[in-house]
């Protein structure tokens, strides 16, 4: 049976493996039935709109924990839009522990941290799921797993390396390597204005799989 089936477009066939693997799909909820009320509430129909088409595509996917913001969200599920214009943002799930800041689609379409501050984590919502599914695929697969704390991330030695361009990333960084992925976090240091939360992880000894799983 096709991976395809009922997964979202515009991810890697390694990022659809792992949802058809590792996630599964708990409901939509219908946001329609909102629209009326958040438009007497001042929202524009054009934000109310991105986040019917965001709930459409991924409302109700649960996947396995991100290495770090305790997990990320439990499903990603689309929230009541908050403004005001030009920087609207709508909640992109709830959290699975208690955080000091949520888990935000911002202007753009990223896919951030929110804590009256805005620390866009990726571009889109889809480099956030192809990051989990490296994060999946490099723990499993590395021999030896390193991590960077604070001032050590930013001495990183990433000559050698390239950006994997499937995550998006922004604060998030993928760095793939011959035989090494390294993934940087910055986004709990920038939302929280703490320096010491920068993190690095590196997956050394990684096969061809755990380095490129599928492909495109």
């Amino acid at each position: 049976m096709s991976i395809d089936k009922g997964i979202p477009g515009g991810i890697t066939r390694s990022a659809k493996y792992f949802i058809s693997a590792h996630g599964y799909w708990t409901g939509r909820a219908d946001l329609e039935q909102y629209r009326a009320r958040w438009v007497e509430h001042g929202i524009p129909e054009a934000q109310i709109d991105r986040v019917v088409a965001y709930e459409t595509v991924w409302g109700g996917l649960a996947l396995p924990p991100s290495p770090h913001y305790d997990g990320g969200p439990r499903t990603l599920s689309g929230d009541v839009p908050q403004g005001p214009d030009p920087d609207w943002h709508f909640g992109a799930g709830s959290q699975r522990t208690a955080l000091p800041y949520a888990f935000m689609i911002g202007p753009s379409g990223e896919f951030g941290l929110h804590a009256g501050t805005w620390a866009p984590l990726h571009a889109s919502v889809e480099g956030w799921v192809e990051a989990l599914a490296l994060a999946n695929r490099a723990r499993r697969c590395a021999r030896t797993t390193t991590t960077l704390t604070g001032d050590e991330v930013d001495i990183l030695d990433l000559d050698g390396f390239e950006p994997v361009p499937e995550v998006a990333g922004l604060a998030d960084t993928w760095w793939r390597g011959t035989d090494s992925l390294i993934a940087v976090y910055r986004g709990e240091a920038e939302v929280m204005h703490a320096p010491q939360c920068r993190t690095a992880t590196i997956y050394a000894g990684l096969d061809e799989w755990g380095l490129k799983g599928l492909g495109v």
